[in-house]
């Protein structure tokens, strides 16, 4: 299925740079350098250098500095807070994908259009949990825009992460678990049961946990390997967060016969633990699952919907032939959100169906 076309009245458009709204004259989350770039997160794939200018919410800002640089141009706003450029009212809105992540909200001539960025549904306690806006025309992302992604809830997925590291803690091995260094790795550590044993990060995280606490998140104490104290008999017990990135590097052989996992919502695919080489896998997104993202685009009320990088062709026709909706594929260079989160396979016939532990 191909791109939309652009009508004449639309308040965003695909430029080459990225998503332009031609009244305000700036872009949204673009891949090119453009002289004045709104920002929903401080992902890769929607954060990236050279832009005269940076919007964002506020709590995005330490991650902005510590990705793209601290002397970027950058301004913040509150989510809710609105302000006028061009004679474009602008206003952010949670999204609930990581810290400060948001929503824009774009309103001209008596028309509103929201640009998503990349949401999830569910509410996870280390950021403000996504809230649809009303509009005409809403832009959703579809990464896991497939019936088979159904997450389990929250407080079962940490159940099952606790029960994995105490079992692995009682036999004296780490627990290697391997999640996206910023938005998963704080999900763990908000939510985990810090009494197991104690919790080793790599360098990649610390940085990100230092912004999710001085943004008041609570997360569970953790140590660098380098710290004093840190020793061969300390890590038999520990829970260790390290990127995908990290695997098969001299830094994973500090730890010995270790029991190591994926956390990860392609974990939802037969096959994908194994093709990862890992113990375990557990299934964890910061993205919507299918269910969710039927919940997003119903809560906007829009008769419009334009939808972004993932499985496009298959959400599009849904939304068409069993909503009703005027919806539309829209090309952009989204989906690699870092080095740790490259797109996942698509589900061949042996891979669509559940994983089971």
């Amino acid at each position: 299925m191909g791109p939309a076309m652009a009508a004449s009245s639309d308040l965003i458009v695909a430029r080459p740079e990225g998503l332009y709204c031609p009244p305000g004259d700036f872009f949204i989350d673009p891949w090119r350098p453009v002289e004045r770039a709104i920002i929903t997160h401080a992902h890769s794939d929607h954060a990236r250098i050279g832009h005269g200018h940076y919007l964002a919410h506020t709590d995005s800002a330490g991650a902005l500095r510590v990705r793209l640089g601290a002397d970027i141009a950058l301004q913040t706003l509150a989510y809710g807070q609105a302000i006028e450029h061009r004679g474009v009212r602008l206003s952010l809105h949670p999204a609930g994908h990581v810290l400060g992540s948001a929503q824009v909200r774009i309103e001209h001539g008596g028309r509103v259009w929201v640009a998503s960025g990349d949401y999830k549904t569910e509410p996870d306690g280390t950021c403000a949990p996504f809230e649809p806006v009303r509009c005409d025309t809403f832009i959703t992302e579809s990464t896991f825009g497939l019936p088979i992604y159904r997450w389990p809830a929250q407080a079962q997925l940490l159940a099952d992460i606790n029960a994995w590291w105490r079992a692995n803690a009682a036999q004296g091995r780490p627990s290697v678990l391997l999640c996206y260094a910023f938005g998963k790795a704080q999900r763990i550590l908000h939510g985990v049961d810090a009494s197991i044993g104690p919790i080793i990060v790599h360098g990649a995280v610390e940085p990100l946990n230092a912004v999710y606490r001085a943004a008041g998140v609570s997360l569970a104490p953790t140590l660098r390997v380098t710290d004093p104290g840190v020793d061969a008999q300390l890590l038999r017990g520990a829970l260790v967060l390290a990127p995908p990135s990290a695997q098969g590097t001299a830094w994973m052989r500090r730890f010995p016969r270790p029991s190591d996992a994926f956390a990860s919502g392609w974990m939802q695919l037969r096959g994908a633990r194994r093709r990862r080489g890992v113990d375990r896998g557990f299934v964890m997104s910061d993205h919507a699952d299918w269910p969710g993202l039927q919940q997003a685009i119903a809560g906007t009320g829009a008769d419009r919907v334009f939808v972004t990088h993932g499985s496009v062709a298959t959400l599009v026709r849904w939304l068409r032939e069993e909503r009703g909706l005027d919806a539309q594929a829209f090309q952009t260079e989204y989906g690699h959100d870092d080095d740790d989160e490259a797109p996942g396979p698509a589900p061949a016939a042996a891979d669509a169906a559940p994983e089971t532990p």
